[in-house]
């Protein structure tokens, strides 16, 4: 029986290493190169049942070869490995043809897991080609695993038109999603259609929604399209669903369910003929428990669940956000503003209650109020304080607060139910501790000034212990005592 062989294209000798042992070990023959060329010519003489390439080599990027390798081998599969941590870069490599994804650092167990898995699953029918690469925006950044996560699953969905319910607090980018979603889907040359549901008065939801005839209600003078008509052919995004009142919710179920509607006063049905993005800040199943939401309409609308982390669970993507932030207003004719490193930690410590729409604003406030090219960590201390340290100093009786059990079963269910749709969530135990174990320690540093004696001692915990977490979970070190 003649071994799979895998073709390594990739110009650190490390990664090739590495890569040749482990594939080795797990019975795959294994050819590599530092180059596309050597990949092309390799692929071109029929060698190889699949394909691992990094993007950037020294003679072409590797996601401008697939598209050739596609034309010339359909059923070769080809994995794409990159550091550049993006959702475009995710997107470009599902709409050309890679069969996965993994951002560098990768998890050898899950390379190797992706491997048998594009090895042993059959190939579907060739889909259209994309018109074109999508503008490169980047409208969701980070590098953290939680975003690349998401980077995996919006490039997955950019091939399907799946209902999708987009859940996180208010200020980390659901609409951004929404937008991602569409911009780089099968419906991107069709209209965006946003209705916040909080915004409208509950007696025009359904005129808002689904438009009304002349003379359906008293001020009806002239035939009105709701917003599933304007969003025809493309995608409309319905933010806070939690607030749509139970009549309009009845009317969107029946959409959903026959795919058409009827205007307010009308009675010929119309066609819908749109992707549908749900969003919310709400525990809606909270909501089904208390009778405020539809059980059925939810699990129409949830076929394919996003959850937004808030900024607080990714500090670890604060600084490439806050630098895109200042050049964004940089750009926009304010002052260049940079941020000594203290500052940046002192961002990092912070709570962020209202994440990145927070964030954003703090660096709108300093490229415009500050004279100093540099800004200090007691400027940012000064800002933060002013803007909300009342808010995060208000007494505990003060504040309505979720118990920490509950917090985090609610978190665990997430991910439980994030892998029964299809979405497979990889070493739960430790990812859990750490979003409990990581902001623990941070808050306590900061409560502490950077005082690692003390924050051991609140803690419990040796100070060897302590500061070996500090290394491992790479928590941004505030200057100060010990």
């Amino acid at each position: 029986m003649t071994l799979p062989t895998v073709l390594v294209a990739d110009d650190d000798r490390s990664i090739r290493t590495v890569l040749t042992q482990a594939l080795g070990r797990s019975g795959y023959q294994v050819r590599t190169t530092a180059n596309a060329a050597t990949l092309w010519r390799w692929v071109e003489e029929g060698e190889g049942d699949l394909v691992i390439t990094d993007v950037v080599m020294p003679d072409e990027n590797g996601l401008d070869l697939i598209p050739r390798i596609k034309r010339l081998r359909p059923d070769l599969r080809i994995v794409v490995m990159s550091a550049q941590s993006t959702l475009m870069t995710a997107v470009k490599a599902t709409q050309r043809g890679a069969f996965e994804y993994l951002p560098k650092p990768f998890d050898l167990k899950e390379l190797l897991s992706v491997v048998a898995r594009a090895l042993a699953t059959p190939l579907p029918a060739a889909a259209p080609a994309a018109p074109g690469d999508p503008e490169e925006r980047l409208p969701l950044l980070g590098r953290s695993m939680a975003m690349q996560d998401i980077y995996r699953v919006i490039a997955r969905l950019t091939t399907a038109d799946l209902t999708v319910m987009v859940n996180g607090e208010s200020g980390t980018g659901k609409e951004l999603v929404a937008r991602a979603l569409h911009d780089y889907g099968r419906r991107r040359n069709g209209p965006f259609v946003a209705i916040n549901m909080a915004a409208i008065p509950r007696e025009l939801i359904e005129s808002e929604l689904f438009g009304h005839e002349r003379g359906a209600f008293t001020g009806a003078t002239n035939r009105n399209q709701g917003r599933f008509e304007q969003a025809s052919g493309g995608t409309l995004f319905l933010d806070e669903i939690g607030d749509m009142p139970p009549e309009a919710q009845t009317r969107l179920l029946r959409v959903l369910q026959e795919g058409e509607f009827t205007t307010v006063g009308g009675r010929a049905p119309v066609k819908a003929n749109v992707r549908i993005v749900a969003a919310t800040h709400r525990d809606l199943r909270q909501s089904i428990r208390s009778g405020t939401f539809r059980e059925d309409l939810f699990y129409r609308l949830n076929v394919v669940p996003i959850r937004l982390p808030p900024l607080r669970e990714r500090s670890e993507d604060i600084p490439i956000l806050a630098r895109h932030f200042l050049e964004k207003v940089h750009q926009s004719g304010l002052p260049s503003k940079t941020l000594s490193e203290e500052a940046m930690q002192r961002l990092q410590a912070h709570r962020w209650p209202g994440n990145v729409r927070e964030l954003e604003n703090l660096m709108r406030r300093l490229a415009a109020l500050y004279p100093q090219e540099t800004i200090s960590a007691e400027v940012i201390g000064v800002e933060l304080a002013e803007n909300s340290g009342a808010a995060e100093a208000a007494p505990a009786s003060h504040v309505e607060q979720e118990p920490l059990a509950q917090a985090v079963e609610r978190h665990i269910r997430q991910f439980l139910a994030a892998s029964r749709d299809g979405m497979p969530m990889r070493d739960i135990y430790d990812r859990v501790i750490a979003e409990v174990e990581r902001p623990l320690i941070q808050m306590t540093l900061a409560s502490t000034k950077g005082n690692q004696i003390k924050a051991a001692a609140m803690l419990g915990l040796n100070r060897n212990t302590l500061r070996k977490k500090i290394r491992d979970l790479e928590i941004p070190v505030v200057r100060g005592i010990g």
